[in-house]
């Protein structure tokens, strides 16, 4: 069967419109396959944030994870925390949030949100200066700030930086950035909720030490620890001197202002940031505290070890408390 024969010029017409659609196609393709890449990733990343083991794993997967993930040159976390609620809760997992990579605590809220273009949804255009309250790499070149609200309100922002410009602008659709700042900010309110109840049956309810029952499990893991690195290990006894005196002399409301005093003390001096606090209470307070040190290759049980170093550390407390009171009293050889 004989083919229709076209003249050159309908030809070349037909011929043209081929290649148009071809190229239509290609590019229809090329597309659905990034499409298709970039909904993975995120993906990846969403189940990567649902997996998060505790605050500080998920504080690392939303910053680290999400840089790698997008191969972005900066993520960073801003988090509002006006009470220093967040801050003190980092501090007591022990992951002060001085030391956590790429995450910044803004106590000033009102002050914070007046440098964000958009308190609603994620916004995306080129790098502004203002809009960070941290050093940034010098390269960045297009931004995406990703408002991370939840039900009680806006809980800070995910700051994403790409030294491409085209990376991200106005134009683009947001779609899945806004549904990972949605999801980013559940996870967050449930890690701290989640901490918050943890730490309620492991800390004492006024100074938010840990209590025994905290210290009788983490103690035997440090004594492993400590075996595993041949390392030697120090237990310190604290005790406030005269302490039934304070309570009966000026109330057990300021026995209880002590008690919260000296624990702000301990814990700024076993973290790596300072807290700076007003105590309101004008008691002259001493302290008796007992050493103890276990050594690195002791043969005991860790279990064992843990209770005999409490025990030893006490005993050195008791002592120091006997010879007058408000002096360090430590073991004269390690256990």
């Amino acid at each position: 069967m004989a083919m229709p024969a076209y003249p050159m010029d309908r030809a070349d017409e037909l011929e043209a419109e081929n290649q148009a659609l071809r190229q239509l196609l290609h590019t229809l393709t090329s597309d659905a396959a990034y499409n298709e890449g970039v909904m993975r990733r995120f993906q990846e990343r969403e189940l990567a944030l649902l997996g998060a083991q505790d605050l500080p794993d998920l504080i690392e997967r939303l910053t680290i994870g999400l840089r790698s993930s997008f191969n972005l040159e900066s993520v960073r976390l801003v988090l509002f925390d006006p009470y220093g609620v967040l801050e003190e809760l980092l501090a007591a997992l022990g992951a002060p949030a001085c030391n956590i990579p790429h995450l910044f605590i803004e106590r000033e809220v009102q002050q914070a949100l007046d440098r964000y273009p958009d308190l609603h949804r994620p916004w995306l255009g080129p790098w502004v200066r203002r809009h960070q309250p941290f050093p940034a790499p010098a390269n960045l070149r297009s931004e995406a700030l990703l408002p991370l609200r939840q039900p009680d309100g806006l809980s800070g922002f995910l700051h994403l930086g790409a030294s491409d410009p085209r990376r991200f602008h106005a134009g683009q659709g947001t779609d899945f950035l806004d549904h990972l700042a949605r999801l980013a900010a559940v996870c967050l309110e449930n890690a701290v909720n989640r901490e918050r109840l943890r730490l309620s049956g492991l800390t004492d309810g006024l100074t938010g030490l840990y209590n025994r029952r905290h210290l009788d499990t983490r103690l035997a893991e440090e004594v492993s620890r400590a075996r595993r690195h041949r390392l030697a290990l120090s237990c310190l006894f604290i005790d406030a001197d005269h302490f039934k005196r304070i309570n009966d002399e000026h109330g057990h409301a300021a026995g209880d202002q002590v008690l919260i005093a000296l624990a702000k003390r301990i814990r700024a001096a076993v973290t790596a940031k300072p807290v700076v606090t007003t105590d309101g209470v004008a008691i002259p307070v001493t302290v008796s505290i007992g050493v103890a040190r276990l050594r690195g290759d002791t043969g005991t049980h860790p279990e064992t070890a843990a209770t005999r170093l409490i025990e030893e550390a006490d005993a050195q407390a008791y002592r120091a408390k006997t010879a007058g009171r408000d002096r360090v009293c430590a073991a004269d050889a390690p256990l």
